[in-house]
Parts: C-alpha cells; sequence; structure tokens
C-alpha cells in the first residue's frame, strides 16, 4: 500500500515536473525566459523546454503583432485657435531588440502619448487652423520621425502616425461655417450679375444687329425701287414720250399701289383731297417741284 502510494506520488511529481517543464510559443509571440531572475534567452514560435521549479520562469509574453493606439490631443494653432486632434500610432515590437522592449520601458503606451504630444505641440503651432487642415500629412510625418526615432531606442518601431481629425471649438466651427456661407453666397451674387450683364450685352447686340439688317433691307428696297424706276423710265421714254409725260405716268402708277397697298392691310385712313383731282392736283405738285429742281441744277 505504501509502496502504491509512492508510485503514484512519484509519477505525479513527474508529471508537474514535465508539465512545468515544456511550453509551447505560439505564431507571432516570443518569451523572454529567465533563469533566477536573471535574462536567459527569448523563444520564439514552436516548442521550447526549461528547468522547472521555478529555476527558469517565463518573464514576459510578447505580441510582434501591428498595435494602435488612438490618442487625443489638445493643443493651439498659430492663429491661436484651440483645437483637440486625433490621432492613431501603428507601431510593433522590433523583433532584433527585443529585450530592450522589455525591459527598459514600463509602460510603453504611455512613452508613445508623451513623445506624441511634445511632437504636436512643436509642430501644430508652426500653422494656422486653415493650413493645418491641408498640412495634416506633414504634420503626421512630423509626429512620426520624432517618435520613430525616439521608440527604436526602447525596441520599438513605430509604423505610422495618422491625424484622424481635428476639432476645433463649436463656436470657431460655427464661425468658419457662416465665413463659408457667406462666401458662397457673395460668388453666387457675383455669378448672377454677370450672367445678367450677358444677357443685356447679348440682347443689345442682337437688337443692333436687327437694325442694321433692316437698315440692308431698306436700302436694298429702295435701291431696288429706284432701279425699277429707272428702267421704266427708259422704257417710257423709247416709246416717244417726253421727260414730263414719263414723270406723270410713274408717278400716277406709284399713287395707285401706294392706294392699293393700304388697301389690302386694312388700313383705315382718309386721304385729302380723295377725287382723282386731288391726285393730279399731287401730281401737278410733285413734278413742278421736280423742275424747280432741275432749273436750280442748271443755274
Amino acid at each position: 500500500m505504501l509502496f502504491l502510494l509512492f508510485l503514484g506520488f512519484i509519477i505525479i511529481f513527474l508529471l508537474f515536473a514535465v508539465l512545468s517543464t515544456v511550453f509551447v510559443v505560439n505564431q507571432q509571440t516570443v518569451y523572454i525566459v529567465e533563469r533566477l531572475g536573471k535574462f536567459l534567452k527569448i523563444t520564439n514560435a514552436g516548442i521550447h523546454v526549461r528547468f522547472p521549479f521555478g529555476i527558469d520562469r517565463i518573464a514576459a509574453k510578447i505580441n510582434l503583432r501591428v498595435r494602435q493606439s488612438e490618442l487625443i490631443i489638445e493643443t493651439k494653432t498659430q492663429d491661436n485657435v484651440f483645437v483637440k486632434m486625433a490621432l492613431a500610432v501603428q507601431f510593433k515590437v522590433d523583433p532584433n531588440n527585443i529585450s530592450a522592449s522589455s525591459y527598459e520601458l514600463f509602460s510603453p503606451l504611455d512613452q508613445i502619448k508623451s513623445y506624441v504630444e511634445d511632437a504636436i505641440r512643436s509642430s501644430l503651432p508652426k500653422y494656422t487652423l486653415d493650413a493645418a487642415y491641408e498640412k495634416k500629412d506633414e504634420i503626421a510625418l512630423d509626429v512620426y520621425n520624432v517618435v520613430g526615432a525616439e521608440m527604436k531606442e526602447y525596441g520599438y518601431i513605430v509604423i505610422k502616425t495618422l491625424i484622424t481629425s481635428i476639432e476645433p471649438d463649436a463656436k470657431v466651427k460655427d464661425s468658419m461655417n457662416e465665413i463659408n456661407a457667406a462666401q458662397r453666397t457673395r460668388a453666387a451674387a457675383q455669378e448672377l450679375a454677370e450672367a445678367d450683364r450677358i444677357k443685356v450685352v447679348t440682347a443689345a447686340k442682337a437688337e443692333s444687329e436687327k437694325d442694321r439688317l433692316h437698315g440692308v433691307g431698306l436700302a436694298d428696297q429702295r435701291k431696288a425701287i429706284v432701279d425699277g424706276l429707272t428702267t421704266s423710265f427708259t422704257e417710257l421714254k423709247k416709246s416717244g414720250l417726253n421727260e414730263k409725260e414719263v414723270m406723270s405716268i410713274l408717278l400716277t402708277n406709284q399713287y395707285l399701289d401706294i392706294l392699293n397697298a393700304f388697301a389690302k392691310n386694312g388700313n383705315h385712313a382718309i386721304f385729302l383731297p380723295a377725287g382723282a383731282s386731288g391726285a393730279e392736283d399731287i401730281r401737278t405738285q410733285i413734278l413742278s417741284a421736280l423742275e424747280a429742281n432741275n432749273n436750280e441744277k442748271k443755274s
């Protein structure tokens, strides 16, 4: 009976010794092993052994994957506007300097935040609020250069720093929106005024062109009338009529044409004198005027 108890104790002891000796490290993870409180080795993914009973112990389990720390930092711009800037810092442990990442820093996230705050408060005051929005990639690069160089000494690699948002005070945002709205309203008013000006200029050009074409048409019409009268005058003169008789015939014909045009257009007009004698008087007056004009030219 005692033998069985002793054998059972031995088996349990050996099983405990084996379990405390063998350990497995997962992928993308490394373990730091210490022996009697002193750094011994770094173990990578796979199965490993150690001395049991606390002689060798796993001091730290370090994840090698990329991690992200999100920070919100309040500072001011060159034009004295206080803003809250949200940043994301992506970093990981340097596989070539794992011992420093474990032994040099007690709280790496706090250290990263301190360096980021210092870099932001040195970089952002160089820019106005409007320029900060435009140059946020340059500001993020400044932060990356500072934080990356400092954290590398402690076994951390900074992959990238991103500025995800820049939030000024609500009153400042409202003022910016009002300024933007006023600028857009002014631009719209200028565009409408320019459109009205173009309409006026275009209408004036169209009216001018219409008048010009009307004048050309009228001139062509009068020229055609003169050419027609000249031809008629020449033909009548060839038939043996003298100039006075030709002029009398042409004037009478024009007078009748005018009466016909008035009648076709539905005009309500009264010609004075209205009879045939009136037409003869008008013809006589026109011939007298033409004759007087010819006499003046001859004299």
